[in-house]
């Protein structure tokens, strides 16, 4: 078991993770930014590391950043709650060439999972099927409204990295397909590190059935 772990997190996400830690006897290590200096769970972890500024982009979701605090706490594991660099390939792969765990999936199950573009794509090529949408990378707003029009309208705009509904946007007009890639692009970039967005048919009235896998090594 491991005897210390760093929180990859903030907030309510961070704190229920610190409380489940301590009932398992393990230490915690968390960080923050300039904007939670005070925050709930930097008072509740054993230790608090400083990470930069109050955007994530500038903090919770710099790779070197995260690494350089477990460098200085020790911590052997890293949980990354859920958002932020908890479906970042880069971030898994990171610390395995570190030689720190990573509480969560492989960098190959992110990869194919975590990112929407590549896991609708290998949905495909295993014969399942998906919303008709346009899987390549959109240069511009104007290539996404030409796109939306041959798609046919409405659409939904969405992030390929992340989750948790940022970065999505509908149009049902070539103005709201304009104007949603740019708010959608700007918010992946901000919240993921990652702008790519595409576009596919949106669905009005769809049925959604979400299947969570658990394992252990």
């Amino acid at each position: 078991m491991f005897k210390k772990i760093l929180i990859a997190n903030r907030g309510e996400i961070a704190c229920r993770v610190i409380k489940t830690a301590r009932k398992m006897g393990i230490a915690t290590v968390v960080v923050y930014s300039d904007a939670d200096r005070n925050a709930l769970h930097v008072k509740m972890a054993d230790e608090a590391v400083h990470i930069g500024p109050a955007p994530a982009n500038q903090s919770y979701i710099v790779i070197d950043r995260i690494l350089q605090a477990i460098r200085e706490t020790g911590a052997e594991a890293v949980h990354p709650g859920y958002g932020f660099l908890s479906e970042n390939r880069r971030f898994a792969e990171a610390l395995d060439q570190a030689g720190i765990a990573f509480i969560g999936p492989p960098a190959t199950a992110i990869e194919a999972m975590g990112d929407k573009i590549t896991s609708k794509k290998l949905a495909q090529e295993a014969g399942v099927s998906t919303v008709p949408g346009y899987m390549g990378l959109i240069a511009d707003a104007d290539e996404a409204v030409r796109i939306s029009g041959e798609i046919g309208y409405p659409v939904m705009i969405k992030a390929s990295a992340g989750g948790g509904g940022k970065g999505m946007r509908i149009a049902w007009t070539d103005d709201e397909a304009r104007e949603g890639f740019q708010s959608s692009k700007n918010e992946a970039a901000s919240s993921f590190g990652d702008d790519r967005i595409f576009i596919e048919k949106f669905v009005t009235q769809p049925r959604h059935i979400e299947i969570q896998v658990l394992a252990d090594q």
